[in-house]
């Protein structure tokens, strides 16, 4: 089968394609629309054409704006004041987090009273870039963008990877295609060889273009091109396992295809199983009829997500969720209401939206006196911006259960006084209703805490507790957590004094609150000789959770199968910088809370870890992690107990760090690394390949012994090798090992803000070889 053209993505020129008066383009671009059937729907239509939308960006920033939808269906043009770089025009389809209507981001309910809400949306992304905060003319032209969007981005999201590659490399087709007359001479091949990532030699190049040039015109067109495509996306590693299963006559049959299945370690590999994937992925209906796989539907099944290094079966709910909070790692955020840097960056609710969205299931609120009787959350001390604190909590109301069910944890840091705190109490009281957890649930065991399961939807407030109603001692407990890092450094300021005297009283409507998540200071691990205190909530910096593990490993481990510990970053990370989360994971650690406004590994690291179980924000602990009696130590965990073996193969179209430099190719290397352990950590790579990003090819095998497999990260890296300054960053993808499945596997890469790069990918081969 050749590959279907689908003449892609009108060229990223500064200003848009007219349209013709039907609605249409004059651009062959739009076929690659017709091939994802939106060619005839009005609302696609009317954003092929183009709206003037008005972006919104401050009481006083109203600006008229021309956006519209590019020919390829993938991205969307915009005007700038300033002509900026090609790249810098447009936005991505693949890159929006979610379309809202009316008056529904912080920025539109500040600064978008002038528009009725009809006429607003707001296009939220993915990673740190910013809203796009809009108001269309009409209230129907809102509309058909909302639409539009919305039926762009299910589309999108049913392409299989096959379809996406087809789409990638026809619109950079269409931008090589200089004179847009649908023929290709040499010179706009080699323009489309370094817009693809890849340095051809010149020679080479030529020898593939004369061989199909049949025309013998000097000019590809048509099925030319057709043909000179599939040439360039052969996949010779895929061909020679394809044939190494299917013998002479290049097809799989239903049992050869078992064969492969079986080899590759498959869970449930039945001939019934094989018959479902050839009719899934086979796309040759004659070849379907009888049962056989060609190398196209061999290739679909590699591509898609049973292909994939991630097991299918972890990416919905699939652990016990009826176990105890403290039996779970929770994704967990640190000063979420930042959207920058600690010292003078904004607050927004938007950033507690957005952490919702990567999956946080705990955030914090960094709480002080504000004007007219109104708490208000900022990084107290410092110039960052600040919010109300009644706003945080609708956005919590609004945003916190939309991606998943299980509970949500308020960390709150209290430094209100009396009076404002029971108004912080009024607020979560009236604004969450039903969902906050005012008393104990039924039948519940006073030694334990409740699981998600029994938690679902609903809310915890983490806080101070009137010791006169559960401590015999009379001791005042303080969840101020920088308190023991400022008295090292001395910081006795009057205002700061003030402070620390209001945040000792606790209101008892605020007390009342605090249910399960009681917060208390961690002055030993050995348990006391009363009952256990399952509902006592410690909080520690980076250092204090380092000392613990440094001394006390297994009583640390042993006190995380009890109750929960929130570690956060120190207070000196002035730019919001992250520590490694793994080291407390090591320790049963459940809360380890990290900035998520900051990218970089140790974030990776976290949507690795919370990438299983329906990216839910709760993953089950390991069985040496919740065991009351457990004798595990991370620093000493014994023997090594399994080996795994990566050999890398090959990277599929990976992509340009410099766009609007054609001669700029990448020379990728990849690195494999392992976090888990002390003692499992580790860092392999491969050599790297000159000038070619495209299909470069390694066959190079990295090996690890892993003492403690169930708690480790699998980290595949891609980078551009240079030879005199740092590395650059191409993309990565993070997973459990656990996660990891065997065989020849696609991994799916992703950018710095996890955002995926598609078509982009790794090829492997994985076994895993447990003693």
């Amino acid at each position: 089968r050749s590959l279907r053209p689908a003449q892609v993505s009108a060229p990223l020129a500064l200003q848009p394609s007219p349209a013709s008066p039907d609605g249409g383009t004059k651009r062959p671009g739009l076929r690659a629309l017709k091939k994802m059937g939106l060619t005839e729907d009005e609302d696609v239509r009317a954003m092929l054409r183009g709206s003037r939308l008005c972006k919104i960006r401050s009481r006083t920033w109203h600006k008229e704006r021309l956006y519209r939808l590019q020919e390829d269906g993938l991205s969307v043009w915009f005007q700038r004041r300033i002509p900026r770089a090609p790249s810098q025009h447009i936005f991505f389809v693949q890159h929006i987090e979610a379309v809202r209507e009316g008056h529904q981001s912080e920025g539109l309910r500040r600064y978008g009273g002038a528009f009725a809400p009809a006429r607003c949306l707001t296009i939220a992304f993915k990673g740190r870039r910013k809203n796009l905060d809009l108001a269309a003319p009409t209230a129907e032209e809102a509309q058909r963008w909302v639409r539009g969007l919305a039926k762009l981005r299910a589309r999108l999201d049913a392409m299989s990877q096959r379809e996406r590659l087809d789409h990638w490399i026809h619109s950079y087709l269409h931008r090589a295609d200089s004179n847009q007359d649908s023929k290709m001479s040499f010179k706009e091949i080699k323009s489309l060889l370094r817009m693809v990532n890849v340095d051809m030699n010149d020679m080479y190049a030529y020898r593939l273009f004369k061989e199909c040039d049949h025309s013998n015109n000097e000019r590809l067109e048509g099925a030319e091109i057709e043909e000179f495509l599939r040439r360039l996306l052969k996949r010779p590693e895929l061909e020679e396992i394809f044939s190494r299963y299917s013998g002479e006559d290049r097809v799989l049959s239903a049992p050869e295809l078992l064969e492969f299945l079986e080899d590759q370690g498959e869970d449930g590999a039945t001939l019934a199983r094989a018959q479902q994937l050839i009719q899934t992925y086979e796309l040759n209906e004659t070849a379907k009829q009888h049962e056989l796989m060609t190398l196209d539907g061999f290739m679909m099944y590699l591509l898609s997500p049973e292909g994939a290094a991630l097991d299918m079966a972890h990416t919905c709910v699939f652990q016990d969720m009826g176990q105890p909070l403290a039996h779970y790692f929770i994704s967990s955020s640190h000063n979420t209401y930042l959207t920058d840097s600690q010292i003078g960056g904004p607050s927004s609710t938007e950033a507690y939206v957005r952490a919702f969205a990567q999956g946080c299931r705990c955030v914090e609120l960094d709480c002080w006196e504000g004007p007219g009787g109104e708490p208000v959350i900022y990084h107290g001390h410092t110039l960052t911006s600040k919010i109300l604190f009644r706003d945080v909590i609708q956005a919590v109301r609004d945003h916190a259960f939309v991606l998943s069910p299980y509970p949500v944890i308020l960390s709150l840091e209290n430094h209100c006084g009396l009076e404002q705190q029971a108004a912080m109490a009024r607020h979560l009281r009236t604004i969450l209703g039903d969902m906050l957890v005012m008393q104990a649930l039924d039948s519940q065991n006073p030694e334990e805490l409740p699981s998600p399961e029994k938690l679902k939807g609903r809310v915890l407030v983490k806080g101070k507790k009137l010791p006169a109603a559960h401590m015999e001692d009379g001791r005042i407990l303080s969840d101020r957590e920088e308190e023991e890092e400022e008295e090292e450094e001395g910081e006795e300021a009057a205002e700061v004094a003030e402070q620390r005297r209001k945040a000792k009283q606790i209101s008892p409507e605020l007390s009342a609150l605090a249910v399960y998540c009681w917060a208390t200071r961690l002055r030993t691990l050995n348990p006391g000789p009363g009952p256990p205190q399952p509902y006592q909530v410690s909080s520690l910096s980076e250092r204090k959770a380092k000392k613990f593990i440094r001394e006390a490993g297994n009583s640390f481990v042993r006190h995380n199968a009890r109750q929960l510990t929130r570690v956060y970053p120190l207070g000196l990370r002035m730019n919001s910088a992250n520590y490694n989360p793994q080291e407390m994971w090591n320790s049963g650690c459940q809360l380890v809370a990290l900035n998520f406004q900051t990218p970089g590994y140790e974030m990776d690291l976290n949507e690795g870890r919370f990438l299983i179980n329906g990216r839910c924000g709760y993953v089950l602990k390991p069985a040496c992690l919740r065991q009351p009696d457990t004798t595990f130590d991370p620093e000493c965990p014994g023997p090594p107990r399994t080996t795994l073996t990566v050999q890398v193969l090959t990277a599929q179209q990976l992509p340009k760090l410099n766009a609007e430099k054609p001669s700029s190719i990448v020379d990728p290397l990849v690195r494999v690394e392992i976090h888990g352990v002390p003692t499992d950590c580790a860092r392999k790579e491969t050599s790297y390949v000159l000038n070619n990003g495209f299909n470069p090819l390694w066959g190079q095998t990295l090996q690890f012994q892993l003492r403690a497999p169930e708690l480790v990260l699998v980290r595949f890296v891609v980078e551009d090798y240079d030879t005199t300054s740092p590395n650059d960053f191409v993309g990565q993808f993070t997973l459990p090992l656990n996660s990891l499945k065997q065989g020849y596997r696609h991994i799916h890469l992703l950018s710095k803000d996890g955002a995926s790069l598609s078509p982009a990918t790794l090829f492997v081969h994985i076994h895993i070889q447990r003693s």
